[in-house]
């Protein structure tokens, strides 16, 4: 597991210089950190993480909720990225004018949506001229509903006090809301954020469900990458939810509702499934107290049970072929363990070692040596990290080159990491790049906050931030042979590649035939 803003960077010679004090650098990093660092679960479960930096007058922070796409309902996927929508909608005093006639209102929103889907989802008798007055009826509702909203209020009120970056991510494994702010408006941000948590309105519902679809029609039906991403996990995966769309399925993007949704937040937006880490001008003993008033306005709960369904082992290849009239792509995956796995650090040197930067052997091979193609990488996890996930590959052949050299190229690689022990340069490096992408992230108020909420959801002790260098440094030559013989195997392995099609006779352009 890695910080979030874990990059690939070039290394420059001055990293050298931290490799041999990084034990007593990281060390005292970790007791400074200590001294600093404040943690505290409130009565409803919901863990606060202050850490002290009095350098300049502002804070960052992390909302992390524990909660993403992979926790979607059968039939409902789509919905932990609607509610990142609806947080930014405002609340019940936040983004309305009159909220009791909102409410109203929005009931009757939901009323004449469950009135249409009913027809629509008939599967026989349904009547097209009553759909076609229910539709009205829902769009009437709508336009009812939207006379008392206040359009972008909430991000104006941060805004206007001094927010900056304000945004949220949905991913497959959490969800997280984060920007900065001056130390003086800390309440204000206390007030507005335990709001959004504590007391969304599912206001403009509808509209943003027909956004999300543009998304989907943007990210992956218009844009050939991203189908044959979602048809490598489709096949890759017959049990768990990697396997689903992220954005989610078309059909049921556009069948959820906002009582759905408000039953999502009730499951998942509870005090035990949130971390919330402060980082910047804060004091523990003056403002603990006015964040535990706010954000103990959430409503209590234990953490959700985690998913229980396990992808089980894959005993044959599997591939997909995709052919259009497109620029050719290959990828390919192999299933390895989740993040808790003693071999995490080990998959992180094998992507290093293969993709970081210019040097790596992907880029040096096919690149630079062969020619063949214009990218080539290896990363992991993919698509999650929370359960067990892939490694994948990914390669763009250049004018002339075909899906199928790149798979070939790729094994070629594969496999001298199977035979041969790869340098002490090249572990060396991996261990130093990786040590520098921890000192980078500490440096920055915003990283430093997403590390703190995300290690603390996932290990219940932000300390691992620090610890995972310990089995950074244990990863030896013998290990990435031994991973890669156990999980670059072909009976693992899914492959999905776009082979392009000719144009038909009739459109090539001097006539002749393909």
């Amino acid at each position: 597991m890695r910080p979030r803003s874990f990059t690939c960077y070039s290394t420059g010679l001055w990293l050298l210089f931290l490799l041999p004090a990084w034990p007593a650098a990281s060390a005292q990093n970790l007791q400074s950190f200590e001294k600093r660092i404040t943690v505290k679960v409130l009565p409803n479960g919901l863990t606060l993480i202050l850490c002290e930096r009095h350098d300049a007058p502002v804070f960052s922070f992390t909302t992390f909720v524990d909660a993403g796409d992979v926790d979607d309902p059968s039939g409902e996927s789509g919905l932990a990225h609607m509610f990142e929508h609806l947080a930014f909608k405002g609340t019940s005093q936040i983004g309305t004018t009159d909220y009791a006639a909102e409410k109203i209102a929005l009931a009757r929103v939901e009323a004449a949506n469950d009135a249409y889907e009913a027809e629509y989802l008939k599967p026989v008798g349904r009547s097209e001229a009553r759909l076609k007055i229910l539709r009205s009826a829902f769009l009437a509702a709508q336009d009812e509903a939207e006379k008392y909203v206040v359009p972008n209020q909430f991000t104006e009120v941060a805004e206007a006090n001094g927010a900056n970056d304000v945004n949220a991510a949905t991913g497959l494994d959490d969800t997280q809301y984060y920007w900065s702010m001056p130390e003086n408006r800390l309440e204000l941000w206390a007030w507005l954020e335990s709001s959004r948590l504590a007391d969304v309105v599912p206001r403009e519902f509808y509209k943003e469900r027909d956004v999300v679809m543009e998304e989907r029609r943007m990210r992956v039906d218009s844009d050939p990458i991203g189908r044959l991403e979602e048809q490598l996990l489709a096949t890759a995966y017959v049990a768990h939810n990697y396997g689903r769309s992220d954005i989610g399925w078309p059909s049921e993007v556009s069948q959820i509702t906002a009582a759905e949704a408000m039953a999502f937040h009730r499951k998942y937006y509870v005090g035990g499934n949130i971390v919330i880490a402060i980082v910047g001008d804060v004091s523990p003993k003056t403002d603990l107290p006015m964040l535990e008033k706010y954000f103990s306005r959430i409503p209590a709960g234990p953490r959700p049970e985690d998913m229980t369904t396990v992808e089980p082992p894959q005993f044959a290849e599997k591939s997909v072929v995709i052919r259009e009239q497109t620029q050719p792509v290959y990828m390919e995956g192999y299933h390895r363990p989740s993040y808790r796995d003693p071999d995490d650090a080990v998959f992180d040197a094998i992507s290093d070692i293969l993709s970081n930067g210019r040097v790596s052997r992907l880029y040096r091979s096919l690149v630079e040596q062969q020619q063949i193609a214009a990218e080539a990488q290896g990363f992991s996890p993919f698509p999650g990290e929370k359960y067990p996930s892939l490694f994948a590959f990914y390669a763009q052949p250049l004018p002339g080159h075909s899906p199928s050299e790149m798979r070939e190229a790729i094994h070629r690689e594969i496999d001298k990491l199977k035979t041969a022990d790869v340098t002490g340069a090249e572990l060396q490096m991996f261990k130093t790049r990786a040590r520098a992408d921890i000192l980078r992230g500490l440096a920055d108020n915003q990283g430093l906050a997403d590390s703190l909420a995300e290690y603390q959801t996932r290990y219940g002790d932000w300390r691992e931030l620090f610890l995972q260098l310990d089995r950074v440094d244990r990863v030896t030559r013998a290990d990435i042979r031994r991973v890669a013989n156990n999980v670059f195997v072909a009976s693992n392995r899914t492959s999905a590649e776009i082979d392009t099609d000719p144009l038909p006779a009739a459109a090539r352009s001097d006539g002749a035939a393909p």
